[in-house]
């Protein structure tokens, strides 16, 4: 396992994205001496939604076609409503999330962003946490839903909201660092 310094991290986002759910993991972890890159559907910019108005935009480093899994230990999904709701429509970004999950890679899901693992097919008999009002919907993807600050779960790790950022990046560090997570069969999405 490769220490945070040598870790590569791709950031899986869209206009919308929740402001401090993509920001304070990118500064936290390129200060940790990680490589941290954001994919988007478009470019060069994506913007976020900080609260209840447009927030800062963030440049985009990749092209979902130019992603490659095997080029990362992690993929991190900010929520916010707008961005994973804008994202579970597209193909190109399943395929991605769906690519890193059979691949073994760390997925980590914050807020709302648990709806991408939802359309990926990857939630059934899984513990997960998310924003609360999407419990009812981890649930009816048959997983099972925990309130806690993160759950970690094979590769999957799944956390609240911002108020548990500090704990959801310490966990990515951890999982990166020691690998300590359950073994089992790879991800296949339910057809």
């Amino acid at each position: 396992m490769p220490t945070i310094r040598e870790a590569q991290i791709l950031i899986l986002a869209t206009n919308g994205f929740e402001q401090s759910e993509l920001m304070v993991p990118l500064r936290k972890l390129r200060e940790a001496g990680a490589l941290v890159r954001i994919a988007a559907p478009q470019g060069p910019a994506i913007r976020g939604w900080n609260e209840k108005e447009w927030g800062e935009s963030v440049s985009v480093d990749l092209s979902l076609d130019s992603v490659r899994s095997t080029d990362f230990h992690c993929l991190i999904l900010p929520g916010g409503v707008m961005n994973p709701d804008s994202l579970r429509t597209n193909d190109d970004a399943i395929d991605v999330i769906v690519d890193f999950l059979n691949t073994g890679k760390i997925v980590a899901a914050i807020c709302h962003a648990p709806w991408l693992l939802i359309e990926a097919g990857a939630v059934e008999g899984r513990e997960l946490t998310s924003y609360p009002s999407i419990r009812t919907d981890v649930e009816n993807a048959g997983g099972q839903w925990t309130d806690k600050p993160v759950v970690i779960d094979d590769s999957i790790i799944t956390s609240r909201s911002p108020k548990d950022l500090d704990a959801f990046i310490a966990t990515i560090i951890e999982q990166i660092e020691t690998g300590e997570r359950l073994e089992g069969e790879p991800f296949r999405q339910n057809a």
